[in-house]
């Protein structure tokens, strides 16, 4: 993975100017470009094999459904516009703020937080169901159980988070009507338009479903910290790294698929969709399995997080070995390191992942590999082989000896 497609991805960018992908990219350079090659090709073999029709232009997705194309009138998306929005569109934007008993300027301010398009103060675009949504958040704020600061910051989380997963899950369901019903994709998103309104319902409850479950799990993480995390969280350091200020102590995981750049040059949009779909939901599987948390994916690349070395360990010989026996896919750098971050806005930062981001790039297709550090907190477990190499430099870093992790006794991450 290129700085610029981070970037793009909208990756933080590192503090030293892109450090932990020139190191990467140099090393790759140098010595590794034959087996990336090799490696490039056999993928590409296997990656065309999963869907040979679509590789060769062939099969029923190849051309557009016979069937007469979906018509949607006004009325249609007026009718699923009250179901979607709860009510009647007969507000505008100060009545909105009167009703809450803000400013315009801090109703602006929420809406954008949301998401949100801009919106006129003479359009009539709000219900009463935006009411309601404002004069909430506003509450916490009067009830001085958030600070405006926090309100807002907490508004523009679920005003994110909900925009990703509401394109998920129209990609999802249209990509669904293309392959299974022969629709082209334009057919398929008037199509889902059409049948929304059934799966409303479900969609919802599901959302809410998760939500307390995933807040259920946070809360356990708070409460009941990982004793082997707890205990090990300072050893093997001398309490003058450079991540000593940050508060968490966490394992970092890293897992970059080899040649995925070359791979997805040579495959059409449907192919190198149903790649990354198997990349990102295998990651997923294994992480969740595991005790850990998948922060996010960029691509090629799947960053998480686990409450202790031996969880994040696991997971790493995991992610390794369920790509390298993958029959479609490449295999993968993995790293890990164990350290403190700083978590803010749904993402983690500090140096521990950036360590983690240069030790994947030194790492060979099926490797994982730790620091000395990291190392120490794993040598007296028998469930792990640790092999020192020779210390590398590493921008930003210094002198750095990567170890490379192997399975010892157990069976590790069992999937269903």
């Amino acid at each position: 993975m290129t700085v610029e497609d981070r970037r793009k991805a909208g990756q933080p960018a590192d503090p030293e100017g892109g450090a932990e992908i020139a190191a990467g990219e140099a090393i790759r350079a140098s010595g590794q470009a034959d087996a990336a090659d090799a490696a490039a090709s056999t993928a590409s073999k296997a990656v065309w094999q999963l869907l040979p029709d679509m590789a060769t232009g062939g099969g029923p997705e190849a051309g557009p459904s016979s069937a007469a194309p979906i018509e949607l009138d006004r009325e249609t998306i007026r009718r699923l516009e009250r179901e979607l929005l709860g009510a009647e569109r007969t507000l505008k934007r100060r009545d909105i703020a009167a009703g809450a008993g803000v400013s315009l300027l801090s109703a602006r301010k929420l809406w954008r937080a949301m998401g949100f398009p801009n919106i006129g103060d003479d359009d009539i675009a709000f219900t009463e169901k935006d009411l309601g949504a404002l004069t909430t958040i506003i509450d916490l704020v009067r009830q001085e159980q958030l600070t405006e600061d926090a309100a807002i910051s907490i508004t523009r989380a679920v005003g994110q988070m909900t925009d990703r997963m509401v394109v998920w899950q129209i990609e999802a369901i249209v990509e669904e009507m293309v392959a299974q019903r022969g629709l082209s994709d334009a057919d398929a998103r008037k199509t889902l338009v059409s049948e929304l309104p059934d799966l409303i319902d479900p969609l919802e409850k599901t959302l809410v479903y998760a939500w307390r479950r995933q807040m259920n799990a946070a809360v356990q993480r708070l409460a009941l910290r990982a004793e082997s995390g707890l205990a090990s969280s300072e050893t093997g350091r001398a309490g003058d790294e450079q991540d000593a200020p940050l508060p968490l102590a966490r394992a970092v995981g890293f897992a970059d698929l080899v040649s995925y750049t070359s791979l997805s040059r040579q495959m059409n949009e449907r192919t190198l969709a149903q790649l990354v779909q198997r990349f990102e939901n295998k990651s997923a599987e294994i992480i969740s399995v595991g005790g850990g948390r998948l922060v996010k994916t960029i691509g090629d690349e799947v960053l998480y997080i686990a409450e202790s070395p031996e969880a994040g360990a696991e997971i790493s010989l995991a992610l390794a070995k369920a790509f390298s026996e993958d029959e479609f896919l490449p295999a993968a750098r993995c790293s890990l390191v164990w350290g403190r971050v700083l978590s803010r806005l749904g993402d983690i930062y500090g140096p521990t992942v950036n360590l983690a981001a240069r030790l994947t790039a030194l790492a060979e297709p099926g490797e994982v590999l730790v620091d000395s550090g990291t190392a120490a907190t794993l040598t007296a477990n028998e469930k792990f082989v640790l092999t020192p190499h020779e210390p590398r430099q590493v921008r930003g870093f210094g002198e750095v000896q990567p170890v490379t992790l192997a399975r010892g006794t157990g069976t590790g991450i069992v999937l269903d």
